[in-house]
């Protein structure tokens, strides 16, 4: 059997309770990881873990916008595995669908603090445990398309993804001096529970509205494609790649809709 490409290394996943993040687990531990499960709903994330195995995860509550709670969570993994080698930041929230003319900024606040802030404070509190241990880790970030082109999302999620983008490369050029990669997936449309949530529709609906709109025909992006694609960007096989923003979108971002 040839090597798995994750053997024996330790990785945290925010958002992991469902979705992307409970698959990217799942794959993780497939490639040798121990992982530890990050979100707010508890049973659900037991659920996954109980599912995969408490040999190879562990499930911790965790906030991301609270920087305490996603500095326990550091701290918990060190206690438990010894190491943190890996860390997918993948939670986010959607936000709502408003015109900026009737713009909630409280809920603008609510998906920044989420979205970016959370996000800076992962990579925050995992850097300063790989820079003290000389570890050479990945850090991954979970952006979207939206990060990319505007009208696909709302103000508020649209402006968290840029957001997101910048705080990767901006991070990647302090941390690259310390052999530490950073690097963010940017999905095309899914149809995961957020998603669904947010749109108010079933899963088919979602993903018939992707399949409608998107540039490459032939495959229904889902969960299994960005996980494979966290797996590579947390592997040594993207051992030189840092700052990059991987779209996984079929095209969708870098071609003009007129006249289709």
């Amino acid at each position: 059997m040839s090597k798995q490409r994750l053997e024996g290394k330790v990785a945290i996943v925010t958002g992991a309770a469902s979705g992307i993040g409970a698959k990217t687990v799942k794959t993780f531990v497939e490639n040798g990881a121990f992982v530890v499960i990050a979100d707010v709903n508890d049973e659900l994330g037991h659920q996954v873990a109980n599912s995969i195995g408490l040999e190879k995860v562990s499930y911790h509550h965790c906030d991301v916008s609270d920087e305490k709670q996603v500095e326990e969570l550091v701290a918990f993994t060190l206690k438990k595995y010894g190491t943190l080698d890996i860390v997918f930041s993948n939670v986010g929230i959607a936000g709502p669908l408003s015109s900026i003319l009737e713009f909630d900024l409280n809920k603008f606040d609510k998906t920044m603090a989420v979205n970016v802030r959370g996000s800076a404070a992962v990579i925050k509190h995992a850097a300063r445990v790989m820079v003290e241990r000389k570890i050479r880790g990945s850090i991954i970030c979970t952006a979207s398309v939206a990060g990319s082109v505007a009208g696909v999302g709302g103000h508020d999620y649209t402006a968290s993804k840029h957001g997101l983008i910048g705080l990767v490369r901006a991070t990647c050029s302090e941390l690259g001096a310390y052999g530490i990669r950073v690097n963010s997936i940017s999905p095309y449309a899914i149809a995961t529970p957020l998603a669904c949530t947010s749109m108010g529709m079933e899963p088919s609906e979602v993903e018939a509205i992707g399949i409608d709109s998107a540039n490459l025909k032939g495959v229904t992006l889902n969960t299994t494609h960005i996980a494979e694609t966290a797996l590579f960007l947390a592997s040594d096989e993207s051992a030189y790649i840092s700052g990059h923003n991987l779209v996984v979108d079929g095209g969708f971002s870098v071609i003009s809709s007129f006249g289709k």
